[in-house]
């Protein structure tokens, strides 16, 4: 296996990926973002990479639905935080 395969098939890739977007929160809350509104903001992503990681390392399908699932109602949050979603009158 090449290091490329090898990278990807640790999960080591997905380690990365969740480095940045630690990364990235540290950076917008240290310019004003509330931590709360950063979290939900990059919450969905969190929980999509943490199921790559599973899928990548051959997880159990229930390791892989669960944050794939988390990362729904985390989007609605921030959605709703935003004022995105609203009823219709």
């Amino acid at each position: 296996m090449d290091e490329v395969s090898a990278f990807f098939a640790s999960g080591h890739a997905a380690d990365l990926i969740l480095a940045v977007l630690a990364a990235e929160f540290v950076w917008l809350v240290m310019r004003g973002g509330k931590p709360l509104d950063v979290a939900l903001a990059l919450g969905p992503a969190v929980f999509i990479v943490i199921a790559l990681r599973g899928a990548l390392t051959g997880a159990d399908w229930p390791l892989i639905a669960l944050p794939l699932m988390l990362s729904f109602p985390v989007h609605i949050a921030d959605l709703m935080r935003r004022g995105m979603l609203s009823k219709s009158t």
